[in-house]
């Protein structure tokens, strides 16, 4: 649980969520749309899971 817990804290994870949590703001406030929020998200989400896949690949 504690190793698990040490993954969540990787900086990829940190801004990951700060970046969700903005544009979920950014979105409610009016400010940017709900297409362009997608888009936005598809893309940072894709990316940390790319880059994590790739990441445990390579540690086989």
């Amino acid at each position: 649980m504690l190793e698990r817990l040490e993954k969540l804290i990787d900086v990829k994870s940190i801004m990951t969520l700060m970046l969700t949590a903005g544009f979920v703001g950014l979105t409610c406030a009016g400010e940017i749309s709900g297409d362009q929020f997608l888009t936005l998200f598809t893309m940072i989400v894709g990316f940390y899971f790319g880059t994590q896949a790739q990441k445990n690949r390579s540690e086989k």
